[in-house]
C-alpha cells in the first residue's frame, strides 16, 4: 500500500490540513494518508502544545468519517525530539508491506537540507510537496529543488494556521468552519487555548 505521511503538531488540526491531505491523496493515487501527530518538532518550542493525547483525539475526531485518512501516534513512544528519518525507519520495519512518502508544505524545502539524514529520506521515500503561502522557489538549494524524488502537486493554497485558530479562541472569536465541528466541540468542552 502507498501511504503518505503528513507530520505535524496538529495543535489543533484544522480544515486546511484535511483539504491538503485529501487533495494530495487524490492527485498522487496514494492509498491512504496518515496524520503523524508529533510530540515535539525539533525546530519549534513545545510550550504551547496541548497534550499528545488531546491532539491525537482531535485528529481522530476530524477524520473518523474518511477511511482514506488515518492517524498515527508512532512518535509518542520514540525519543524526543523526534526526527522524521528515525520515524520512517521505524515504520518501514513495522510495516514492510507499505511504501511511505512524506507530504510537506513547500515552505519546508527551504530548510530541508538541515534535517537529520535528509539524503536518506530522499533516496528511500521521496517527498510530495504542496504549495504554501510565501513559497519562494529561488531560495531553495538546487540539489533539493530539482531532485527526482520530490514531486510537486497542485493543491489549494491554504493560509490557515493553528496559531490563528488559537488566537481566535483567546479573543472569543468563532472558529466555526476553520476546524471540523467535532473538533470545535472538543475544544469548547475542554476549554482549550483560553
Amino acid at each position: 500500500m502507498k501511504v503518505g505521511l503528513f507530520f505535524g503538531s496538529f495543535n489543533p488540526i484544522h480544515v486546511g490540513h484535511l483539504i491538503i491531505a485529501n487533495t494530495v491523496r487524490g492527485y498522487t493515487k496514494l492509498d491512504q494518508v496518515w496524520f503523524v501527530v508529533s510530540p515535539q518538532n525539533p525546530f519549534k518550542s513545545s510550550k504551547s502544545l496541548l497534550s499528545d493525547v488531546d491532539r491525537l483525539r482531535m485528529v481522530e475526531l476530524a477524520i473518523e468519517d474518511n477511511f482514506d485518512l488515518r492517524v498515527s501516534n508512532v512518535e509518542f513512544s520514540m525519543p524526543k525530539p523526534s526526527y522524521t528519518v528515525d520515524t520512517l525507519a521505524y515504520l518501514k520495519d513495522r510495516y514492510p508491506q507499505h511504501h511511505f512518502t512524506l507530504i510537506l508544505g513547500s515552505d519546508n524545502l527551504r530548510h530541508f537540507h538541515k534535517w537529520k539524514n535528509y539524503q536518506e529520506i530522499l533516496s528511500q521515500h521521496g517527498i510530495i510537496i504542496y504549495p504554501r503561502p510565501d513559497y519562494e522557489k529561488d531560495k531553495i538549494r538546487e540539489e533539493i529543488k530539482n531532485h527526482p524524488a520530490i514531486r510537486m502537486v497542485n493543491a489549494p493554497l491554504m493560509d490557515i494556521s493553528a496559531t490563528f485558530i488559537r488566537d481566535c479562541i483567546k479573543k472569543d472569536i468563532s472558529i466555526k468552519y476553520l476546524v471540523h465541528d467535532r473538533v470545535e466541540e472538543y475544544i469548547s468542552a475542554k476549554k482549550f487555548y483560553l
